[in-house]
């Protein structure tokens, strides 16, 4: 199974262009079309629909009032290689016109991680497995 997610966006050439310098990924030209942007690895496919395709999935009422920020109702979180990659992409996304959200850190599950929000305010995780050397797990959050 390959996993595609998508966005929808009101310029699809712009978030491949941020996702794409963030990450390094390759763009899936074959999938290209006027509406529609995509990068793509072995695993999966992360695609930019342009507001046209709300009509062609028969969800114009979705469609949220131009010009607005819409809710976040899901996130992909990117598993980079090393706890050092995701340090370094959480430094760069405001060079790129992103937003820093959370800067990295330790979570009580053994992972580094940031939250981020690209240039159109998706929200967005990069997580490694492990964490930097000296940096202790911290215990599970407890409700106060």
């Amino acid at each position: 199974m390959k996993l595609w997610f998508n966005l929808f966006t009101p310029d699809p050439q712009a978030l491949l262009d941020f996702y794409q310098a963030l990450l390094g990924l390759p763009e899936a030209v074959a999938s290209r079309s006027p509406i529609y942007r995509a990068l793509e690895t072995e695993d999966f496919q992360l695609g930019f629909n342009a507001r046209p395709a709300y009509e062609l999935l028969g969800l114009p009422e979705r469609a949220p009032a131009l010009g607005s920020v819409p809710p976040v109702t899901a996130y992909c979180t990117f598993m980079l290689d090393t706890a050092e990659a995701v340090s370094r992409c959480a430094e760069r996304v405001a060079d790129l016109g992103g937003r820093l959200i959370k800067p990295p850190y330790p979570t009580y599950y053994g992972q580094w991680q940031a939250v981020l929000a690209d240039p159109q305010h998706n929200v967005f995780r990069l997580s490694a497995l492990g964490l930097p050397a000296g940096v202790p797990t911290p215990a599970f959050p407890l409700p106060d």
